[in-house]
């Protein structure tokens, strides 16, 4: 379990405990809706600030929300993947003053198919802290060339959530035709520089004991290197709401549309198959799609668009009331290195479909309807089942609720943080 893992990181350092400490945690994007980076960055920091610390975020576009008390540093991009208009990017490169050679080699890699971000992003990060002053740096998934610099002259703490890896072999498998797949060779070239890396950064932490074994496998990290620490859940802001009716057969799906790791095609299959039996069933999805990319032309062969409605830059507020108003939530991933969604949607009580794969299982124990992976009939079963008796899975749901305030409170996995940051200090100093 997570949290034997937790209990693993409390250990006496000879490191004052009760220092203050100046933490930079840096991301090379931190998006504060859709996706986990920005959710992640900002429980964290906040979470370490309460502890007593200083904190400052360095990031690159599009930035994060943040509390009031943290200060934010803006790594400054060229944020190319903010539009996909040529002409637009164009306009982006010749507008940034001072340019750099990271500009240059971000522009020409962007037009040639690549994702760059990552790589420059480190390059400025090393730059920037040059001659800081903070006590250790706490990196978001980079895993840049320019980390190891700064490993040199400063402590860093590694944070995976998960190899890469596991999104590339599903878009690629999901690929239709050689030119696709060339281009997502090309786009996930980034690897190349990861798995020179991660082998050479002394202290990583991954949200989940999966995480950590294909992080090993994957990127060829020695275990001994990676802690387990998983991400928490905000279960004061996720919580049930009684004065909040659930409206008739509306489910809630969480998922970046087009991304295949996400599985929302055998969600939408699910939906078509039951529509008959249900007409009112309606599925709410918190992300956006790619304007007639894959996820629109799906849902528009399944003739199923009036059951479908997107909703996006959701506040976490907002999405707790999507769940109130909802029936079921559904997590039909591929893969997950943690899966925010799963502990969201448990934390509202909600009854909870989710696929038995990667780390889902560590979340949600036996608090969830677990289903095999890439299986659209076990989820229209499941959905059938929960409808048809709603009181079962409710009560199993409300069970689910303790269980995320048990095992996934921020306060408690910022003390398991600290602890760790200590100990990274600590050797690196040897």
């Amino acid at each position: 379990m997570l949290a034997i893992q937790i209990g693993l990181l409390q250990f006496n350092n000879i490191y004052t405990l009760n220092q203050r400490l100046n933490i930079a945690i840096s991301s090379y994007r931190s998006a504060p809706f859709g996706g986990g980076q920005g959710i992640f960055i900002y429980e964290l920091s906040k979470a370490l600030q309460a502890l007593g610390h200083n904190v400052d975020i360095i990031s690159g576009p599009p930035y994060p929300n943040l509390e009031p008390e943290i200060n934010l540093i803006k790594s400054p991009g060229l944020d190319l993947f903010s539009t996909f208009v040529f002409k637009d990017r164009i306009s982006l490169f010749k507008n940034k003053k001072n340019k750099s050679p990271d500009d240059w080699y971000e522009f020409f890699s962007a037009l040639f198919g690549g994702f760059p971000e990552i790589k420059t992003f480190g390059g400025r990060l090393k730059e920037l802290l040059r001659n800081s002053s903070y006590d250790v740096l706490i990196d978001n998934q980079s895993i840049s060339f320019g980390i190891l610099e700064i490993q040199k002259n400063l402590p860093v703490l590694e944070i995976i959530h998960h190899p890469i890896t596991k999104d590339y072999k599903y878009d690629v498998e999901f690929s239709k035709g050689i030119i696709q797949k060339i281009s997502k060779w090309r786009w996930y070239s980034f690897l190349r520089m990861q798995k020179k890396v991660a082998p050479k950064l002394k202290a990583i932490s991954t949200p989940s004991l999966n995480s950590k074994n294909d992080i090993a496998k994957d990127l060829n990290v020695s275990s001994r290197k990676i802690s387990v620490i998983p991400n928490g859940i905000d279960f004061e802001v996720f919580a049930p709401k009684n004065n909040i009716p659930r409206v008739l057969g509306q489910i809630i799906t969480t998922a970046s549309a087009d991304v295949p790791l996400k599985g929302l095609d055998f969600t939408l299959k699910a939906i078509a198959s039951l529509k008959k039996e249900h007409p009112y069933i309606r599925l709410i999805i918190i992300g956006a799609p790619r304007i007639g990319g894959h996820t629109e032309r799906l849902i528009q062969k399944l003739k199923i668009e009036a059951n479908i409605v997107y909703k996006t830059n959701l506040t976490k507020e907002e999405i707790a009331i999507e769940y109130a108003n909802s029936n079921i939530a559904i997590v039909s991933s591929l893969y997950e290195g943690f899966g925010f969604p799963v502990g969201e949607a448990m934390a509202c009580s909600i009854p909870l479909i989710a696929t038995n794969v990667a780390s889902i299982p560590e979340i949600t124990s036996n608090f969830a309807e677990l289903i095999p992976v890439c299986d659209s009939k076990s989820i229209e079963n499941s959905i059938r089942n929960i409808l048809s008796n709603p009181s079962k899975y409710q009560s199993r749901a409300n069970e689910g609720r303790k269980h995320i305030i048990a095992n996934f409170d921020w306060k408690k996995i910022a003390q398991s943080y600290e602890n760790l940051i200590y100990k990274t200090i600590e050797t690196s100093k040897c």
